[in-house]
């Protein structure tokens, strides 16, 4: 029997002005659904979260969303997908994408993705979970994180084993690599 997999994708509800970052979202949407995999992901039509979504129903898969009341206008919430959870606040879309994922990739995007990144980081860091974290580093997008993670850990205020619970992948194929490894 095949088990199941889910990757929750936290990213942008922006494009971004570097044209890679959306041709990326797609290459990962296609990867997912090419995988028998399931995307979990924040339910957003627009920027990267859209450009995801729409690749991996263009190649036969059926995506999880998960988007709070306040954001189904702004974020142009999907509601052609398989399963489309509607939270009430931030905290528990991010519990419920978390809930329902074995893996969790973070491709470009601003201060949510940030939040939700740091959020797995921190829970994997105290043991609340063992799931894989891994960044796209699309066009080094984010190398001023990776310089202010190294940072905390010069500084003290982590150890060195925090550069354990996340990988960075310089591009999709890479991801996919990594992906089947961690999910297998």
């Amino acid at each position: 029997m095949t088990t199941f997999r889910s990757v929750c994708v936290f990213c942008g509800s922006r494009s971004g002005t570097d044209p890679a970052h959306a041709s990326e979202a797609r290459a990962l949407g296609r990867t997912i659904a090419e995988n028998g995999w399931r995307l979990v992901y924040g339910a957003g039509d627009v920027g990267l979260m859209g450009e995801t979504a729409r690749a991996t129903i263009t190649a036969g898969a059926a995506p999880m969303g998960v988007i709070p009341t306040h954001l189904l206008n702004r974020e142009k919430g999907k509601r052609e997908l398989s399963q489309l959870v509607i939270t009430e606040n931030m905290h528990e879309r991010k519990k419920v994408m978390f809930m329902n994922s074995d893996a969790i990739v973070v491709l470009p995007g601003g201060a949510g993705s940030l939040d939700e990144f740091f959020e797995v980081l921190t829970w994997r860091q105290i043991g609340l979970h063992t799931k894989p974290i891994f960044l796209l580093n699309t066009n080094g997008y984010w190398n001023p994180l990776l310089a202010l993670l190294e940072h905390i850990i010069a500084q003290g205020f982590a150890e060195n084993s925090l550069r354990d619970f996340y990988s960075v992948v310089a591009d999709t194929p890479s991801l996919a690599t990594a992906l089947r490894t961690a999910l297998s």
